[in-house]
């Protein structure tokens, strides 16, 4: 029996490459013949430019940077092929680099996403991928363009600070700076397709979990409504409805307009780095998984990007996850079993912390293997 193991990050508790290990565990006790493959992945979000790295054989640097909320922080990145940088957003900007106590939207700032973009172009990078998940951030990519020169200012000529609280005041804007970055390409691996505002956008769809009060949520998505028509003018073009331009709070949005910048599918620039569809061409069972299970889930994320993938070769996909809900459409999208991890009656704290997690998932992983066996056995 081939087995392939492909799960995303559990947020806050296990890196991908942790995440499969424990699913590995759990599968070698109980199934000890199997035949099992690991492999590291992600979508854009945390563990991505550790996955390509791998993948690709790059090398990875580190830099100081501006976090969310200005603090400094040190942030990894890597370089594959001597001259493409593989960035990751969350290394600077990331929604875990800030305590749920602090989380403030409104004030989050992707100013050391554009660091990191300026310390590999200083290395000899012409071309940057950029994964846009797991930001703290909705400031429309502000922060990151004002790293890289760009100058935001009020009806009054009073240059703003790039945050979400800024995006409604924005009456002018000074790229003059962008013409450095011309021949640089940005290929952008974004986890989600929404627009930049609405009801689908970037502030009503996420900026909830990033701290924002419902009154919050709503200013934010006037600032980036604001945001897209100063753009437009300025631009000649509306790219606020790209998918993808939502994603990381407007990042996405900002690469598109103002730095060319291609959106894709993280899941599937990492992916193809993996020719994962090689791998699991005799495969009789894949899992993947991730923190929480639910309608985000089917949104481009890397679980069901694999299961698009498996489908096509005739492969049932269990999943794992911290928490599943939404199960009805998980079940219509095509996932042959949803299975949440056995917390053992811990508290949420206790159940992410890593040790406790890596447990978990080996004993829920066992506890399931007769029915991985018997799926096998019906492929």
């Amino acid at each position: 029996m081939k087995i392939v193991i492909a799960s995303d990050s559990f947020k806050g508790s296990l890196l991908s490459a942790e995440a499969n290990a424990a699913i590995a565990a759990g599968l070698s006790g109980a199934i000890p013949d199997a035949e099992i493959l690991q492999v590291t992945v992600g979508d854009g979000g945390e563990g991505t430019c550790r996955s390509l790295v791998e993948a690709l054989h790059g090398v990875r640097y580190f830099c100081m940077v501006e976090g969310p909320l200005g603090d400094t922080v040190k942030a990894h990145y890597g370089i594959v092929n001597g001259d493409t940088a593989i960035i990751e957003m969350s290394e600077a900007s990331g929604l875990t680099l800030i305590d749920a106590g602090r989380r403030n939207p409104m004030l989050a700032s992707t100013f050391g996403t554009g660091e990191m973009i300026k310390n590999a172009l200083e290395k000899g990078c012409r071309t940057v991928v950029v994964g846009i998940g797991g930001s703290a951030t909705t400031d429309g990519g502000m922060g990151m363009l004002a790293a890289l020169g760009v100058r935001f200012f009020d009806a009054y000529g009073n240059l703003l600070k790039p945050c979400g609280a800024s995006l409604n005041k924005i009456a002018r804007i000074d790229m003059h700076e962008l013409s450095a970055y011309r021949d640089v390409r940005f290929i952008v691996a974004a986890d989600v397709d929404n627009p930049l505002y609405g009801s689908s956008g970037a502030a009503c769809v996420f900026a909830p979990q990033k701290g924002a009060a419902p009154e919050q949520v709503k200013a934010l998505d006037r600032g980036l409504g604001n945001y897209a028509r100063v753009s437009e003018r300025i631009l000649g073009k509306d790219y606020s409805s790209l998918p993808g331009a939502g994603a990381a709070g407007g990042l996405g949005f900002a690469f598109a307009a103002y730095l060319h910048g291609k959106l894709c599918s993280g899941a599937d620039i990492v992916l193809d780095a993996w020719k994962f569809d090689e791998k699991i061409r005799n495969a009789d069972i894949v899992i993947t998984g991730e923190g929480r299970l639910d309608r985000q889930t089917i949104m481009g994320k890397i679980p069901f990007r694999i299961l698009e993938r498996a489908r096509r070769v005739d492969v049932p996909v269990f999943a794992i996850g911290g928490s599943v809900c939404d199960r009805e459409i998980l079940v219509q999208a095509g996932f042959a079993a949803l299975v949440p991890v056995e917390a053992c009656g811990a508290s949420l704290e206790d159940a992410m912390c890593p040790e406790t997690a890596f447990a978990n998932i080996k004993k829920t992983v066992a506890d399931i293997a007769d029915i991985i066996i018997a799926f096998a056995a019906d492929k």
